[in-house]
């Protein structure tokens, strides 16, 4: 018996009566791969650019890349069983009517989405119209019809496209947690979103704020977070969590590293959930600052600083880039930059010497409350979720190439930990793939070709507008 069908028997059996298993776990690549450690000399430095709330559906509708094979869904099917095609809005949705809304991304929503099916153990997609819309308040007819089946015009996400049509694109990229931001971005920097090691809990929402309080360890002593064990039942605990992280293996080795983030507070700003990172100025839950050595060293609270910190020759080795609001694709919060954002990352690293040894992973922290058509890999009430855009932006990745091998946000931190050989967090990373068929290091390096875009870098580093912050669905 192999080692797949015995962990699907063996998690079948397990689960018989709840929302825990897609055959998916055990179909293709996301069983069975092969790792490939890029030669020390070929990376030496990875970016992460985290973007936020899509899905390849709902952003990539490229007639490019549906042509090469990319698995993208023009309809969807809603729970009356009709079907509806996806029909254009703005990226911002900040401009004109319909586009003033917001879907919810919270774990009821993935449940609501999913329809999970008992007797076959995958998701069914068909009830993407159940997801709730937040309307702005003041808009006038909203939401639209079939607000959960959109997507966006090619003239909004060009940049995207042109890095995708070049680069190697991801059709098999699945958030790792079933829900919104808070839990993501703990994965990106642990493979987990436990509160402690040992734990059978993981985080299922965002924390509970008001007026957009701090998160993290440095949350007021009334904020608490949603945490949910594999068999779906729940408690509450307040949002400060303590464990091992990736960045703490890149210490012990050596390895450089930063975190750029938009605000200290920010669910998207993962460090500041750690209190070994965060490094709290009193015991929470009554700190108001982080202030540890992790956080005031390699904690940027300028996203922007990425780019200057290209341009002076000062890229750490790994790098993670978190986007302002206003940059961050999430619907109703940002203004349409986000491509344009994106695209001066890479033209800033592609443009520089770091480009010979770099690669730059550009990924999306969860699905949005958008239709996506592929049901994922479910395994439990925790993970996993619905399939997120990925673009692989290298010298040595595949040009114009279409993967469908299975991916996760483990992913990510497997190539880092082969990158700079540091051990494994033996979290989500032990099961991931290593974007292995993405790269060919043996290939003749890719030539950067500049990647246009309405706005540049210059733009952001010149806009002095405070950072905005996500909202809390």
């Amino acid at each position: 018996m192999s080692r797949c069908v015995f962990v699907c028997l063996l998690l079948l059996t397990l689960s018989a009566t709840g929302l825990l298993l897609s055959m998916n776990a055990c179909s293709g690549a996301s069983s069975s791969f092969t790792t490939n450690p890029p030669p020390t000399s070929k990376i030496q430095h990875i970016v992460v650019i985290f973007q936020e709330n899509r899905t390849p559906d709902n952003l990539f509708q490229d007639p490019v890349l549906i042509a090469r094979g990319a698995d993208i869904a023009s309809s969807g099917v809603n729970s009356t069983g009709a079907t509806i095609p996806l029909t254009p809005i703005d990226l911002g949705t900040t401009g004109t009517n319909p586009g003033n809304y917001d879907l919810s991304h919270a774990h009821a929503a993935f449940t609501s989405m999913c329809d999970f099916n008992t007797s076959s153990g995958t998701c069914k997609m068909d009830d993407a119209d159940l997801v709730p819309v937040f309307c702005k308040a003041g808009a006038t007819n909203c939401p639209p019809p079939n607000p959960q089946f959109k997507f966006i015009p090619t003239s909004e996400v060009q940049p995207y496209f042109a890095l995708a049509e070049q680069y190697s694109f991801g059709d098999r990229m699945f958030q790792t947690n079933q829900g919104p931001s808070f839990p993501a971005h703990q994965f990106l920097i642990s493979g987990t979103s436990a509160p402690a090691t040992g734990s059978n809990l993981f985080t299922e929402n965002n924390p509970v704020r008001n007026n957009n309080e701090n998160a993290g360890c440095i949350a007021p002593p009334t904020e608490l977070v949603d945490m949910i064990d594999p068999s779906g039942n729940t408690t509450t605990q307040y949002p400060c969590f303590e464990h091992q992280t990736l960045t703490d293996l890149l210490n012990a080795k050596g390895i450089t590293w930063r975190y750029y983030a938009p605000s200290a507070g920010s669910i998207w700003t993962a460090p500041n959930a750690i209190q070994h990172m965060c490094g709290p100025n009193v015991p929470p839950p009554n700190a108001t600052s982080c202030t540890g050595s992790d956080w005031t060293k390699n904690v940027t609270l300028t996203y922007t600083q990425v780019l200057t910190d290209i341009s002076n020759n000062q890229l750490q080795q790994v790098s993670w880039v978190i986007p302002d609001g206003r940059q961050s694709d999430h619907a109703l919060s940002n203004d349409g930059s986000g491509p344009s954002w994106v695209a001066s990352v890479v033209n800033a690293v592609g443009n520089s010497p770091y480009w010979a040894n770099t690669a730059i992973i550009i990924t999306w922290d969860d699905w949005g409350g958008w239709y996506d058509h592929v049901s994922p890999k479910v395994i439990n009430s925790y993970e996993y979720g619905f399939r997120v855009p990925l673009i692989v932006v290298s010298p040595y990745a595949k040009a114009k190439y279409i993967s469908h091998t299975t991916h996760d946000f483990g992913s990510i931190l497997k190539l880092i930990e082969e990158t700079f050989n540091v051990p494994s967090l033996g979290n989500v990373d032990v099961t991931a793939d290593d974007f292995a068929d993405c790269f060919d290091f043996n290939q003749t390096p890719l030539t950067f070709q500049t990647i246009n875009a309405p706005l540049n870098a210059a733009h952001f580093l010149n806009d002095k507008r405070p950072p905005t912050d996500p909202d809390d669905d």
